[in-house]
């Protein structure tokens, strides 16, 4: 089941996040994020833009959410996307149901585009991104240091005006 975020879910969502912070590249934050923090994290962001979760068994599987890519005033109608799923629940399509949700969603708000940025080692990610129709628009080189190892960071872009035709 999709259905909007709630500071319930705080719990759900740090244990899935957590799990990519301690254990891949995927994020770059270094330390584990408590429930407080995520309930804060939830509540900034989901009061004022698209935040979905996936819940099976009343368990937060997966989660995904749109957020300000920059502050400045022309950047409004530009927003970041986020993506995450339980290790347990990937390949059986829940993170597309997420995105499109989101992408339709932020359509329908009348935003402009949605970028993810992902580490260019993350293969699956850009080539999950590229089919939902995000296009690489930058690569930045060794711009993370995690695990001892730099990391380059790679853009992508979806265009809505093209899925609102």
């Amino acid at each position: 089941m999709i259905r909007r975020v709630n500071e319930d879910d705080g719990k759900g969502i740090a244990e899935i996040y957590n799990e990519y912070v301690l254990n891949s590249t995927a994020s770059f934050e270094m330390q584990p994020v408590s429930e407080k923090e995520m309930k804060d994290r939830i509540s900034a962001i989901g009061s004022r833009y698209p935040y979905w979760v996936c819940e099976i068994d009343n368990a937060v599987v997966g989660y995904c959410y749109a957020r300000p890519w920059k502050e400045r005033a022309a950047y409004n109608k530009t927003l970041e996307t986020t993506v995450y799923l339980s290790p347990r629940y990937q390949g059986k399509g829940i993170g597309r149901l997420l995105m499109s949700k989101l992408i339709e969603e932020c359509a329908k708000r009348r935003d402009h585009v949605l970028i993810a940025c992902i580490t260019a080692e993350n293969e699956a990610s850009r080539m999950f991104h590229s089919k939902l129709g995000f296009k690489q628009v930058s690569l930045f080189e060794s711009v993370g240091i995690k695990f001892g190892c730099e990391l380059d960071v790679a853009d992508y872009e979806l265009q809505l005006k093209s899925v609102l035709k």
